[in-house]
């Protein structure tokens, strides 16, 4: 018999979605973003430029989730648009205020996420990150 409580993908959303939300009540709050429009924020911000296809890549969200969230920060002002090389697709880059925010941001999220593992010791901490690279690798594998 099936047991939500202790079936994996059940006991991993419930965690993912509770780690998520304590970290979006800082930013959502504190600075108006939504949990898609951060991780576009702090993909942009980790590979200094990036296209949006990159992003639904790195960030696992569809499409049109990442577009809204490209559309919003571009609209705040927070992200900019420029040609890429070969003039079909699109960079995009924080603007000064997009660096300014992120900077703000960032060290709060940190925090957070100090806070959630303090009760974990090292090893235990580098055990987590390596059992959640393991399972990404398999479920994309099978």
């Amino acid at each position: 018999m099936l047991r939500l409580s202790e079936f994996l993908p059940y006991r991993l959303s419930i965690a993912s979605n509770a780690v998520s939300d304590r970290v979006a009540q800082v930013y959502h709050a504190q600075y108006g973003l939504k949990i898609p429009e951060w991780r576009v924020l702090a993909v942009v911000a980790e590979h200094d430029e990036t296209t949006q296809a990159a992003l639904v890549a790195a960030t696992q969200m569809d499409k049109m989730t990442v577009s809204r969230g490209v559309a919003e920060l571009v609209k705040r002002g927070l992200l900019e648009r420029r040609p890429a090389e070969d003039r079909r697709t699109l960079k995009l880059r924080l603007s000064t205020r997009g660096g300014s925010l992120y900077g703000e941001i960032a060290p709060l999220a940190l925090a957070i996420e100090a806070e959630l593992l303090a009760g974990f010791s090292t090893a235990e901490r580098d055990m987590l990150m390596t059992l959640l690279q393991r399972l990404e690798h398999r479920s994309i594998r099978s």
